[in-house]
C-alpha cells in the first residue's frame, strides 16, 4: 500500500473518530471534566499524528514498500500472534471466575511474550505487579468497577 493511501486511509479513520467522540452523552452529573475530554485528547493527537504523515507522505518522505521483493513475516509471526491474541482471550475468559490480577497477569505475559520475553517467575511476578497497580489505580483510587482483585477478596 503506498503511503499517500496510508495517509487517506488515517484521515478517514480520524473523522470517524472525531465524529464518535461527539456522539458520547454529556454526564448527568456537574462534572469539571467532562466523558468526551479523554478520548476527544486521544483522537486529537491521532489526528494530529495522521496530519503529520500525510504531509511526510506527499513529500515523499515516507517509504514505499509495496513493492519490496521480500514481503515474508518475520520468523516467528505466527507464534507472537497466537500469544498475543492467546493472552487477550485468557482475560476475557478468566476475568469472571478469577477476579482481575490473575487473567491480567495472564494476558501480561502473553503480551510480553509476543515480544520475545520468556515464560518464567520473572514475567509472571512483573505482570501480576503491574496488573496490582492497575486494579488500585482505577478500582480504589479511581472507583471504575473493575471487580474484585482476587476472587477470595470480595
Amino acid at each position: 500500500m503506498k503511503p499517500l493511501h496510508v495517509a487517506f486511509i488515517l484521515a478517514i479513520l480520524s473523522a470517524v473518530g472525531a465524529w464518535q467522540v461527539t456522539l458520547i452523552p454529556e454526564s448527568l452529573m456537574q462534572m469539571t471534566v467532562g466523558p468526551s475530554l479523554v478520548p476527544g485528547v486521544v483522537v486529537a493527537g491521532l489526528s494530529v499524528l495522521a496530519l503529520l504523515y500525510g504531509i511526510s507522505a506527499v513529500r515523499g518522505r515516507q517509504v514505499d514498500e509495496s513493492h519490496a521483493e521480500d514481503q515474508s513475516p518475520l520468523p516467528g509471526a505466527s507464534t507472537r500472534l497466537l500469544s498475543l491474541l492467546g493472552g487477550g482471550l485468557a482475560f476475557i475468559a478468566l476475568i469472571g471466575p478469577l477476579g482481575f490480577v490473575i487473567p491480567a497477569a495472564l494476558c501480561g505475559m502473553g503480551v510480553a511474550r509476543s515480544f520475545d520475553a520468556p515464560y518464567g517467575l520473572k514475567s509472571l511476578l512483573i505482570c501480576a505487579a503491574i496488573a496490582t497497580c492497575f486494579w488500585l489505580l482505577f478500582a480504589v483510587v479511581l472507583g471504575v468497577g473493575l471487580g474484585p482483585a482476587l476472587p477470595w477478596l470480595v
